[in-house]
């Protein structure tokens, strides 16, 4: 699991400003959904391009936080990403990122069908949960997916965001949230991406203008 405490200057900016540590001191569970990111074989595991092997090691603290969120009367939700283009022209920048060899295996792993856009088999998925499908790094932007009415339906207004990646889909989705007026917390040991340099700036620089960030206990015991 990655190693990270928020730098103490950080915290004296941010109760310098809002006049307390955290921005999500209480949580009404009613109104508030666990967003589990892309926690997908794809971005799991070798051998797949997008692997994040230590992913695999927030998976009991993203199982204990949905079955708190469920035991508290919240909503839980289950982002899977699809192949992030529809057709080479709707996202043709993206696709420019990798060779054309591995934008076929990306394509063909995130099919529905395929083995990797499925869950990763030790996440406990219960019945009542939600899946949301995503097209795009954020699940918040136009044409991304559904989210926005799968949280409208149920009053939900306070997001709590794991997943993988930290700084990828998990940030994308966090910021956008915050941008559509949702209080918004990125769980820190239940976030996962390649290195500990890139969990901790974009944990740092959340907290510091997007939103809250707090451990697994801490979530818990406040909810």
């Amino acid at each position: 699991m990655h190693k990270f405490e928020m730098p103490q200057e950080y915290v004296k900016r941010v109760v310098g400003r809002q006049g307390r540590a955290h921005l999500c001191e209480t949580f009404d569970a009613s109104k508030t959904a666990l967003i589990v990111v892309d926690m997908q074989n794809f971005f799991m595991t070798a051998p797949y391009l997008a692997a994040c092997p230590i992913a695999q090691e927030v998976v009991p603290n993203v199982n204990r936080l949905a079955k708190a969120m469920r035991k508290a009367g919240g909503k839980v939700v289950w982002l899977q990403n699809l192949a992030p283009w529809e057709s080479e022209e709707s996202w043709s920048v993206a696709r420019q990122m990798y060779t054309a060899e591995k934008a076929k295996q990306r394509w063909e792993a995130m099919q529905r069908d395929a083995h990797g856009f499925q869950l990763w088999p030790d996440l406990e998925v219960r019945e009542e949960d939600e899946r949301v499908v995503k097209r795009r790094y954020s699940a918040f932007i136009q044409g991304s997916s559904n989210i926005e009415n799968v949280l409208g339906d149920s009053g939900i207004d306070t997001l709590i965001v794991t997943g993988v990646a930290t700084n990828v889909c998990c940030e994308s989705t966090a910021r956008d949230a915050m941008m559509l007026n949702y209080r918004a917390l990125m769980v820190a040991d239940a976030c996962a991406t390649a290195t500990d340099a890139e969990h901790a700036a974009t944990l740092g620089n959340f907290y510091l203008y997007f939103g809250d960030v707090q451990t697994t206990d801490e979530v818990i015991a406040r909810l």
